[in-house]
């Protein structure tokens, strides 16, 4: 069977719920009833993201997609509201529930890649990654760091396991796929973005509660006009990234001024958030839009449009100046002590006395601790994690996998292969700078670009693309 026919086995169903659907009940029923039921909402939670997923799969892949983009969405949010009842968990057991839900195809996968006679080059960086990922797990087991082990190789291997069965998915159903994330992030981007305003100008208590106990120091203060906005997820680089993707996918494929009213609060947001390298990795997908007819005219016009609420944003509104002070240190690298702390792990690390050749597999120390090392960037987690030699391993492979999503829009440019290839582009851009193949961000990454693997369209089909 070869590449472009082979189909995972997923058996649609014909009912009456899209498979968005439950998910939203279930996040809308964990809110209301969570803080009612304590620690037992938790398994239930995560039991019901199973079903979501499974329910999802089996309508269709693209219904898969909305569900999970929801759970991921908003399953922070939930965590949040249910720990301020019930107490704070450090582990975040609620935030297993979505990785479950991507895994609902994993049990037909290892059959389906068998089956397979040539693999993809975005298939072949999906093991390559795996394969690393194993050695950091076989690392942190030999240290007996059962726990870090767990967490570790699931966060990495689900949007691997995820980005795999996509992959296999007929080229015909790609772009509905596609289309169908478009459609999700209309409900995403409205309502996190709100909410994302209303938490900057007086977080809820929950927020405040979580801001309090958790090690992360990068969502600032638990104070009106002090926090970095998170919004519903479960931290600024979290939410700015997949909000900067939402921008990207909503205003290139669903036009009109619904659109652009519906995805305003989350461009304010955006801005909130102080994520600079979510703004520079939307910046990229949107002028690499500029280099395709397709996508050309949108994308002049989004680039107006985001230049224009910048100016608004940092002018007329009452956190203007907290915006343009941000904006200014785009343009001051020299004296950006952000920077400077990133340059300084390379020389923490090669300074170790086997300069990290072999790398601690997933064990974490506490950041919040004295004289702990930030991990800032995928180039500084991997050579971590597994060593100078397999991490470098790993990074060639994301970028492998992110220069093919990019190499196919010029195979085929219409405008879902070239929003992927924009994706991919702002992926390269982050990888110095955050972490974008694990956890949520892995999901989003490997989901579209194992989506870009499809051929060049032939005939009028190909000649709309460049029209």
């Amino acid at each position: 069977m070869s590449r472009a026919t082979l189909s995972l086995p997923a058996h649609p169903t014909r009912g009456p719920v899209p498979g968005w659907v439950p998910a939203a009940g279930l996040l809308l029923a964990m809110v209301v009833a969570g803080p009612i039921l304590g620690g037992l909402s938790r398994v239930l939670f995560i039991a019901g993201c199973g079903g979501v997923g499974w329910y999802a799969w089996r309508r269709s892949p693209a219904e898969h997609l909305q569900a999970i983009l929801l759970l991921f969405s908003f399953a922070p949010f939930v965590r949040r509201v249910v720990d301020l009842s019930v107490g704070y968990d450090p582990s975040g057991l609620m935030l297993v529930g979505p990785l479950l839900a991507i895994l609902v195809p994993a049990p037909a996968l290892f059959e389906a890649l068998v089956a397979v006679r040539r693999f993809s080059p975005v298939l072949l960086a999906i093991l390559a990654t795996g394969a690393c990922v194993t050695y950091g797990t076989a690392l942190s087991l030999f240290q007996g760091d059962w726990m870090n082990a767990a967490t570790g190789s699931v966060k990495w291997f689900a949007p691997l396991v995820y980005g795999a069965a996509l992959a296999l998915r007929p080229e015909a159903e790609r772009r509905a796929i596609v289309q169908a994330a478009a459609t999700a992030f209309l409900i995403i981007l409205p309502l996190s973005g709100l909410y994302g305003i209303v938490q900057y100008v007086n977080p809820p208590d929950w927020d405040r509660y979580w801001m309090s106990l958790t090690t992360i120091t990068s969502a600032g203060q638990p104070v009106p006009y002090g926090v970095r906005t998170f919004s519903t997820m479960n931290g600024p680089a979290s939410y700015a990234t997949i909000t900067a993707t939402g921008l990207l996918l909503a205003g290139f494929l669903r036009t009109g001024w619904r659109t652009a009213l519906l995805a305003s609060p989350a461009a304010l947001s955006l801005l909130l958030s102080m994520y600079r390298t979510a703004w520079l990795s939307l910046a990229a997908g949107i002028l690499f839009c500029l280099l395709f007819r397709a996508t050309r005219g949108r994308a002049a016009a989004v680039l107006v449009g985001l230049t224009v609420a910048m100016v608004v944003a940092a002018t007329l509104t009452p956190f203007g100046e907290v915006i343009g002070d941000r904006l200014a240190t785009l343009g001051d690298g020299a004296q950006d002590g952000s920077a400077r702390e990133r340059l300084e792990q390379y020389v923490t690390l090669w300074n170790l006395p086997d300069s990290g050749l072999i790398g601690n597999g997933f064990t974490t120390t506490d950041v919040g601790s004295a004289g702990a090392m930030a991990i800032d960037g995928m180039i500084v987690a991997c050579w971590v994690t597994f060593g100078i030699v397999v991490g470098l391993c790993c990074l060639a492979a994301v970028g492998f996998a992110a220069a093919q999503a990019i190499a196919a829009t010029w195979r085929d440019p219409r405008p879902e292969a070239v929003i992927i290839g924009a994706i991919a582009c702002g992926s390269l851009i982050q990888i110095p700078l955050a972490g974008v193949a694990s956890g949520e961000l892995g999901v989003v990454f490997w989901s579209f670009v194992a989506l870009a693997a499809w051929g060049a369209p032939r005939g009028p089909a190909f000649a709309r693309g460049r029209a």
